[in-house]
């Protein structure tokens, strides 16, 4: 299985998020409250290297018509800097309404104020990881009958 990373790229905070050992299940891990780049990176080469991280899975938010905008170009260069930066590949995954799609979740389960913006990144970061791996899970042929066999 392969170890990801998702990222919720912001100009205040990066959510992110890391799936567990099966490739099945993301989880949010953190957020990190955005300083400077070397320092943005410093701690992102922390998690990299302590979970062996092999792709760095980024949202890219598309407009609503499926076009790329300012804003996803945006989080492109930032991608690019930081898969550049760590030395590691990037995927991208359609961002669009992920932070509404966490805020809903957030509160309904009665986990949510205006001072949790970075519960909604990190929250936001596991969904774009989630579909990511989901993604690749329907992507990969299933064994077959015969191979249990052989």
């Amino acid at each position: 299985m392969i170890s990801a990373l998702g990222l919720d790229l912001g100009e205040k905070r990066i959510g992110i998020a890391g799936c567990d050992r099966t490739g099945l299940i993301a989880t949010g891990l953190t957020t990190l409250e955005r300083r400077s780049f070397a320092e943005d990176m410093q701690q992102l080469d922390q998690i990299v290297q302590e979970r062996q991280v092999e792709v760095l899975v980024v949202g890219l938010p598309y407009r609503m018509d499926g076009s790329i905008g300012f804003q996803a170009r945006r989080v492109q260069r930032l991608a690019q800097r930081i898969a550049q930066a760590l030395n590691l590949p990037v995927e991208y995954v359609d961002e669009r309404l992920t932070s509404f799609e966490a805020e809903a979740m957030l509160r309904s389960q009665g986990r949510f104020s205006n001072r949790d913006k970075p519960l909604i990144d990190r929250k936001a970061a596991a969904l774009i990881l989630q579909q990511w791996l989901d993604q690749r899970h329907l992507s990969q042929p299933l064994c077959s009958i015969r191979d249990k066999y052989e």
